[in-house]
């Protein structure tokens, strides 16, 4: 008697990641994502044609789908991925994240709670003690969901949960601009709800240096701006931002001096001194933003 062939069971879930360049990173990720229940679940690497060969990866990870798009921008790269699956139910993270090893179960619990979940990021160092400026004022600043949610109204997309029939109401990432800002706020916009949840936890690196977080916070400041508008008005009220930069430095270092993040007076001295510094170059380049120039 011939037996029927076993049809795969179609992905409830899909993780989609987008991926440039950063193997040892993306390794990582997966590696934690293996440690999670990953039934009836397709994890989709999407990554932006990166100079480096990624067969070691593919062959190391069989269950992980990866694709390759051209066209560069995780925006891009996550659209892909939600187009290459069926999953009504899509986890968004950062190749450069590691989930919890309860992620995915924490998700799938929670799922009902509301139309789009953002949690928790936490910051580790990826160098020995003691940090430098960058990842001790990493350590009190970076990655703030609770804040971005519940009173910006917005999350990043290093840690989302949503639902398909979401993302086709409202259309893909838009490369550009602060791609995971304006489709969260987009979503609300069109009456989706947004909460956190604190039990959805990630981690991320903190930024080992200046060159590093001046990369990050030039990157932000330009995607930030194309929500701003370029009329006068919205200008001039770009530069009145640009110039309160400098005091909202000093209105932030009772939050470093209290932080329970920070191993020393060394590292508390050396996220003030970054917290001012960081503060002064973004004056500089949104009043070269206002003033119609790039940055």
């Amino acid at each position: 008697m011939s037996t029927a062939p076993i049809k795969p069971t179609a992905p409830v879930d899909a993780v989609i990641i987008p991926h440039y360049n950063d193997i040892p990173r993306l390794e990582r990720c997966l590696q934690a994502l293996m440690q999670n229940d990953i039934a009836q679940t397709e994890i989709v690497v999407v990554d932006n044609n990166s100079p480096v060969s990624l067969d070691g990866v593919r062959a190391a990870y069989p269950k992980v789908r990866f694709i390759v798009e051209s066209e560069k921008g995780a925006a891009v790269a996550r659209n892909r991925g939600v187009a290459e699956t069926t999953a009504q139910r899509l986890f968004f993270i950062d190749a450069d994240c590691i989930p919890a090893h309860d992620w995915l179960t924490v998700g799938r619990e929670i799922s009902g709670r509301a139309d789009l979940i953002g949690g928790r990021v936490d910051v580790f160092d990826e160098t020995p003690a003691p940090r430098s400026g960058s990842e001790a004022f990493e350590a009190v600043f970076a990655f703030n969901f609770r804040k971005y949610i519940e009173v910006q109204g917005f999350s990043g997309s290093g840690n989302l949960l949503t639902r398909r029939d979401i993302f086709d109401a409202i259309g893909g990432f838009i490369n550009g601009v602060s791609e995971d800002r304006e489709w969260t706020m987009r979503a609300v916009a069109h009456g989706y709800s947004l909460i956190y949840e604190d039990r959805l936890q990630v981690s991320h690196p903190s930024r080992q240096d200046w060159p590093a977080l001046k990369a990050k916070w030039c990157r932000t400041t330009r995607e930030a701006y194309q929500l701003n508008g370029a009329g006068l008005v919205p200008r001039l009220r770009w530069a009145i931002r640009a110039l309160m930069m400098p005091a909202s430095a000093v209105v932030h270092i009772p939050k470093v001096l209290a932080s329970d993040k920070l191993a020393s007076p060394g590292e508390s001295a050396r996220a003030i001194a970054t917290l001012i510094r960081l503060r002064c170059q973004r004056m500089i380049w949104m009043l070269q933003q206002a003033f119609g120039g790039p940055i």
